[in-house]
């Protein structure tokens, strides 16, 4: 039963997110603001949860910083520009888009494929390993992480200094 939530609801999610990786996206403030604030606090669950462990946590801090760094790439490739209504757009990068979620995609696939057949034998379900439970994992998830909180809150300061620039001219 649960697969038939979960599956779903991961295929909408990587729907929307290839949807945003390509052409003009406009720039929403509070959804930008959301997404950091939920990028954030998931990150913040994850250290939390990976303080037993700290190969866990040296995953997901490195990919944590990773992340950050490719979301200043990802802003310098990124372009804006005003539509005839005044809208401020911006185009992001599509290959930096599309790698991420397609590392995503491919590590979550392959370790649901090495937890599964552990899942389904009752013998070893509680002592098999979690979905997370992987330092690599975590860096998948601190990469994601360090990249939309890093990108989001760049684009928010591009938007503020277009918005200043444009009150000024």
């Amino acid at each position: 039963m649960i697969y038939a939530l979960m599956i779903p609801l991961m295929v909408f999610a990587i729907w929307r997110r290839v949807r945003g990786s390509f052409g003009r996206q406009p720039i929403r403030r509070k959804r930008m603001m959301a997404r950091i604030v939920i990028f954030a606090v998931i990150g913040v669950l994850l250290a939390v949860s990976g303080l037993h462990n700290l190969k866990l946590l040296e995953g997901l801090l490195g990919g944590v910083f990773a992340g950050a760094a490719l979301g200043t790439v990802g802003l310098r490739l990124t372009r804006f520009e005003r539509r005839a209504d005044g809208a401020d757009l911006y185009i992001p990068n599509a290959w930096i888009g599309g790698l991420l979620t397609v590392l995503l995609v491919a590590r979550l696939a392959w370790r649901f494929l090495v937890v599964m057949p552990q899942l389904q034998d009752p013998s070893v379900t509680h002592s098999g390993p979690a979905m997370g439970n992987s330092p690599l994992t975590l860096a998948i998830f601190g990469l994601m992480i360090g990249y939309y909180i890093c990108y989001n809150a760049g684009l928010l300061v591009h938007h503020r200094r277009f918005e200043q620039a444009q009150a000024v001219a």
